[in-house]
């Protein structure tokens, strides 16, 4: 099969989201611990970051990944569903995984696929787990799918948690209020592991204080500490300057990022903390 073939297989092959809903969501980790028990573990060959959240979990994974690639480390960036092309979801320091490597990967892991029949998300954390480590990354930063707790990349140990925010999505799955769905995504916390909530609320935050001690894990808000204004926008580059606070003193004046977006101020205190 030629790459095109390949997802086309995958398609029509596995539970897909997108195209059946509900019926491709599975309630467990099963097929993701079987996938990587298969593999040997592959994520254990690497540190992680791990990220949660309703809304700026994408920025945020990006701008993590683009942090620690530019400061020397091999960076592995997992995040979901792709825009234009299905390796944009697997990539090392910005390049995306070679469409070789996925027509390989399916060609020789056909048999445990067919096998278990994992939802298509199990499969792309699987082929990307598998990818960081040929690629031997030094560091994989990990978005989420949906929720948290049982979502298929809750296998992995982290050195960080991230939760961005909360808000009301898949309701179906993760349940009816904030306080439920807040729950779910508090399942990434593991245990002695540091995270960084992007947002305080008031319906959430002790929830997740009290998630983190029932871990042991320090816990941290970025908005009490970091703050960052977003000023001129430049439209036609797609640049915005922003000043960036630190307990209320100028940390840094005028930086350019290029997400122009007023929302991504807090999604930039949640990178900085």
């Amino acid at each position: 099969m030629d790459f095109n073939e390949t997802l086309q297989y995958l398609y029509d092959s596995l539970p897909v989201y997108q195209r059946i809903g509900s019926a491709a969501y599975k309630a467990n980790l099963d097929n993701t611990r079987a996938l990587d028990s298969h593999f040997g573990h592959p994520h254990r060959r690497y540190l992680s970051i791990h990220i949660a959240g309703t809304n700026g979990k994408g920025s945020v994974s990006h701008m993590i990944a683009s942090v620690l690639a530019e400061a020397g480390y091999v960076t592995g960036l997992y995040t979901s569903p792709h825009l234009r092309e299905f390796t944009e979801r697997i990539k090392v320091n910005g390049k995306p995984a070679e469409q070789d490597y996925v027509v390989s990967f399916v060609e020789n892991n056909r048999g445990i696929l067919e096998h278990l029949r994992p939802s298509f998300f199990e499969m792309t954390v699987a082929m990307a787990f598998d990818y960081f480590a040929l690629q031997k990354v030094d560091v994989a930063v990990i978005e989420t799918g949906m929720g948290g707790r049982l979502d298929s990349t809750n296998i992995i140990t982290p050195e960080l948690s991230v939760i961005t925010n909360i808000g009301l999505d898949h309701t179906q799955f993760l349940g009816p209020d904030l306080r439920s769905i807040a729950a779910e995504k508090a399942g990434i916390i593991k245990e002695g592991v540091p995270v960084v909530i992007g947002e305080k609320d008031e319906i959430t935050s002790n929830l997740f204080i009290e998630a983190a001690e029932k871990r042991n894990s320090e816990i941290w808000f970025a908005d009490d500490r970091y703050m960052a204004l977003l000023g001129k926008i430049d439209y036609k580059r797609g640049i915005a300057t922003t000043d960036i606070f630190k307990d209320g003193m100028p940390l840094f004046r005028k930086l350019e990022f290029p997400l122009p977006g007023r929302y991504q101020e807090k999604n930039i205190q949640t990178v900085m903390q």
